[in-house]
Parts: C-alpha cells; structure tokens; sequence
C-alpha cells in the first residue's frame, strides 16, 4: 500500500522519515561493523518513491541533496590544505589523473557494450573513477594510517580527484549542449555577444565558463580571504556561540548561493571555496567543532535523498551490469592505483592501501550521476548501476582492509630493498601505523593535548611522570614527537590504542577530551584492561559525574565547579583587608 504524504506535512514527514529511518539503519549497519552511510542509503531506499510507503517529493527531495552537497563540499573546502597535496604532488597528481583516465575508458567500454551513448559513457566513466573521501579518511583514521606515508598520499590523491571533480562539475553543464545533453541556460548568454561571438559554438561556452569561474576566484581569493574571516571574528567577539555558529552557516550557504546567481558557478564549488577561505582563519578548527552536528546531519539528508532516487529492482532486472560495475569500482579502481604505484616504485602495502582505499565510490559519484541525468547524459540505469556499485563496494571495502590486516605482515618479506618515498628522491618514511606497544610501565596515558589536555600534560612532563599521549590531530603529534615524548595518533573510541599504549601496566588514565560518550567508552574499555587502573576525566555538570562513575571512573573534575571555588576562594581570601578608601 502507498501513502502520498499531505503537502503541508511534506517537509516534516520527510525530515522525520530521514532522519529516523538514517539513525536505525545506520545503527544496524555500525553494528555490522560496515559504513553508517550504507545504513542512510538503505533509509533513503525505504522512503523513495520505488518502494511501498511514502511518496516523496522528488523535487523537494532533490533541494535536500543540494544542501547536502553545499554542506560536504564545504567540509571538502574546510580541510583542504594545499601543502598536503604539494608533499605528495610527485605521486598523487599524475596517479590521480591516470587512474581517473584509466576508469573513465573503462566505464565507457562498458557503457558502450550496453548500448550507451558516448556522452553517457563519459559521465558513467568519470563517476566511477572518483572514491569516497568521507569512507576513506574514516577508514584510514580507524586504522591509524592517517599520518603515515601511506596516508599522506592517499590523502593527497583524494584532494586531487576532488579538484578534478570540482572542475568537473563546473565544465560539464557548459558541455552538455554539445555532448547531446540539455544545453546549460544561460550557457551563453545574448548579454554577451563579444565574449561569445556566432560561431564559437561549444568553445565560447566554455570561454565563458572558464572566465566566469576565474572572476570567482579572484573575487574570493582578494575580497572573500579578509572578508570571511572579518566576519567570524566579529562573530566571535560578541561573546555567542549560537551567533558563531550561525555565521559559518550563513557563509557556507551565502558563498555557495552567491556563486551560483551571479557566477553560474556550482553550488558544490562556491561552499568549496567557502570552507577554503574558512580553513585560513585561525578559527578554522572552532568553526570546525562547532558545525560538526550541522554538517552530519545535512550529509546524512544527501545520502539519504541519493538512496530515494535508487531503483533496487536494477538487481533483479540487470544483475550483470551491476557485477560488471561493481568490478570496475573494486577491481578496475584497485588494479589501476596499485599498477601506478608500483611504476612510482612504491612499498607493496602502500600501493595495497591506496588500491583498496579507492576501490570504492561515495559522494562525488553522487553527484556527478545526478548532474548527468539532469542534462539528460546519463541514463536512469546508469545512475542506479552508480548507487548499486557505491552500495556493494562501501559494503565490501571493510573487509578488504580487514584482509590487509591479516596478510600485511607478510607483506615485509615482499618489500623492495630500497623504495623512493613520495617526493621520489628522499629515503621512505619509516611505517607509523602499526606502533609496537609501548614500553613504559607505571605511566600516565593522557587522552587528548587540547587546553585542558596540554596543561595536564606539561604538568606531568615537569614532575618527571613517565608519559604516553594519545591525540587525534597530526600537527599536534608531530610536535610531541620532536619534544620526545611519545604520543599514538588516534581518538579515544578507536581499536587497539589502549593496548599500544600498555594500559594494562599503566598507574593513570587521564582523558581529556570533553565528550561525556566518547569519555564513558574509554573510561569503560581502561577498566576492563586493569582493574587497578586510576581513571581521572573531566565533566560538564553533576549528571555526567554519576554518568562517568558509572563507568569506573575514580576521580572526575567539574569545570564550572573549580572555577566556583576559585572565585570564592580568592574573596575569603580578601574578607579582612581593609579596603582602600
């Protein structure tokens, strides 16, 4: 039976379905240990219009995706950093471009054994050939390979294929008359006429495309650089985080929007540039923190609203097509970064990692289908054989890395002699992602070197008290790396971390971090390893204090709660000087 949803509850029923078909299945999906993202597709399945239940909207469903995609390119934007891309530019920009290349021709081929067009063959191509950043960085993060060699360059080689998908995204509607496709309103407007002579056809399109997106980045680059960050400095110096966080939301929509009315931009790329702008300030990380929520959840309502579009009975009706691009984003995908890694003379497991790291697709693929199918490239099997492909491989890319886990020590005796690291002349960096297990005993393991964790941390150091950090941010490791202290990088509610940090012989365990959840996990996992572990974390209000007890912690700090007692302290201290007259 199918309900049509009234249309004054249209924007709430869908919000309400989303949102709590997302959380169940993402729940279920985290359990299966497997990508809350394969859990929020699977929702979006359920309440798409191919499915029994409500009738949603598409064209409300579909301004749902694009602030989705306003709010992951922002993200995209909010952590691109062009030094790490030069570190790795020897590998990653020609890697990046030969295997978008390589999986380009490949998804053509299949495209035209199906009957396809060329242009079809094109977008379906190029949405196979870009990854997942958000699976990826997740799965290096939960691995600690972020900050090694092989993450370096696999971080590199994502950045990359973004831009190229970016610019992408921005070419491809300028092209679509000419590819056979719906022709881009106002493509080549009669306002114009000198920009766009008669005659220049496709070229003057894209002249003026080209022109359009450089008058944006000048634009942003000389007025967006001091402007933006005025901004969130005004913001925070009223005092209000609520104003704070509305400022980077009205900065990441407003550029994105603006970017698209005045220079027929994309969406994708005005929040892009948006979160790179907002990356140069050095409020960068707060703005980060305090949109997390927002961002989370908007991406949640874009996988959400890509999984309505999708089709399932594409499983039953063409089960070959979907294994033939399965393959092609697995296999295809895999083989060609590895072979290209191999012929930079690259360690076996980095060339494995990477292959497996891009043996998936995710959210640029998104995307890239829906643009094609709304230019009329791409058809609806396409973008359904997309989302199926982006489905399996998400679902199968954990245990690829689970079977790297395995055989990987096995893979040293496989490793060259000698092997150039990704500037192609310096000696490799040694391996950092899997850290023999420390060998201090009677040790303080503090989680977290933030404000709080930092004092505590340089308190210990002073007092001689044998130290181990665990902390999430690579700029930050670096450093106590070079002070010779020793630090595993990685967040609290990741495998194995207490272990390397020897928590079973340790005399303390400091957490630092101020998440009551992520603090009652660890709290929990410290205590199962050593009994007589004392356990010392902070809290927010007396409810988080029963809450982390509860969990065996022994002694809990309550901020508001100090800062009290010093006040207080320091007036009876003042109650019998005489005052001055």
């Amino acid at each position: 039976m199918v309900f049509e949803m009234p249309h004054h509850t249209t924007l709430i029923a869908i919000l309400v379905t989303g949102f709590g078909l997302a959380f169940i299945f993402g729940t279920i999906a985290n359990r299966m240990r497997l990508s809350p993202l394969v859990g929020y597709l699977i929702a979006g399945v359920i309440i798409g219009p191919f499915t029994p239940g409500f009738i949603a909207d598409q064209g409300l469903a579909d301004q749902l995706a694009e602030i989705g995609v306003i709010l992951l390119m922002f993200g995209v934007g909010l952590h691109f950093s062009p030094s790490q891309l030069m570190a790795v530019k020897a590998i990653a920009i020609p890697g990046a471009i030969g295997q978008i290349v390589l999986m380009t021709l490949v998804g053509l081929g299949l495209a035209k054994l199906l009957g396809w067009s060329m242009s079809a063959g094109l977008v379906f191509g190029l949405a196979l050939s870009v990854a997942s950043t958000i699976v990826v960085i997740r799965a290096l993060q939960e691995r600690r390979l972020i900050d090694t060699e092989r993450g370096r360059i696999a971080v590199g080689w994502l950045v990359f294929e973004d831009l190229a998908m970016v610019l992408t995204l921005v070419l491809l509607p300028a092209l679509s008359g000419a590819l056979g496709g719906k022709a881009e309103a106002g493509a080549a407007p009669a306002s114009l006429p000198w920009l766009v002579p008669a005659g220049y056809g496709v070229w003057g399109a894209l002249g003026l495309t080209l022109a359009k997106l450089v008058a944006f980045v000048v634009i942003m680059l000389v007025v967006g650089r001091r402007f933006i960050p005025w901004i969130l400095h005004r913001a925070a110096h009223t005092g209000s985080r609520e104003l704070f966080r509305l400022a980077v939301l009205a900065i990441a929509l407003g550029v994105a929007y603006g970017s698209a009315e005045l220079f027929d931009v994309s969406f994708a790329l005005g929040a892009f540039f948006a979160g790179m702008l907002l990356a140069e300030s050095t409020l960068s990380q707060q703005a980060a923190n305090e949109t997390l929520p927002l961002r989370d959840a908007f991406a949640v309502l874009f996988f959400v609203s890509v999984g309505m579009l999708f089709d399932p009975t594409i499983l039953v009706h063409h089960p070959l097509a979907v294994l033939a691009t399965l393959a092609i984003v697995i296999v295809g995908n895999g083989a060609a970064a590895f072979l290209l890694l191999l012929l930079f003379r690259q360690r076996l497991r980095t060339a494995l990692t990477l292959a497996i790291s891009l043996s998936q697709i995710g959210e640029f693929s998104f995307i890239l289908s829906g643009l094609g199918l709304d230019l009329g490239l791409l058809p609806a099997m396409g973008r359904d054989l997309i989302l199926a492909a982006a489905l399996l491989s998400i679902v199968v890319n954990p245990a690829l890395f689970a079977l790297l886990h395995h055989f990987g020590p096995r893979l040293k005796n496989w490793e060259p002699a000698a092997a150039p690291s990704a500037d192609m002349t310096a000696e490799p960096a040694p391996e950092l992602d899997e850290p023999a297990k420390t060998a201090l005993t009677g040790h303080a393991v503090l989680v977290g070197f933030g404000r709080v964790g930092s004092m505590v941390g340089e308190a210990l150091i002073e007092k001689g008290v044998p130290l181990l950090v665990i902390e999430e941010r690579g700029e930050v490791t670096e450093l106590l790396r070079a002070r010779g202290i020793e630090v595993i990088t990685g967040s609290a509610g990741q495998p194995g971390l207490l272990e390397a940090a020897n928590i079973a012989e340790a005399r303390w365990l400091i957490s630092a971090i101020p998440n009551p959840f992520e603090n009652a996990n660890l709290i929990e996992d410290g205590r199962h390893a050593n009994r007589d572990l004392e356990i010392i974390a902070r809290a927010h209000n007396d409810a988080e204090v029963d809450y982390l007890k509860q969990y065996g912690a022994n002694f809990i700090i309550v901020g508001e709660t100090e800062i009290a007692r010093g006040i207080a302290a320091h007036i009876e201290g003042r109650l019998n000087d005489v005052p001055a007259l």
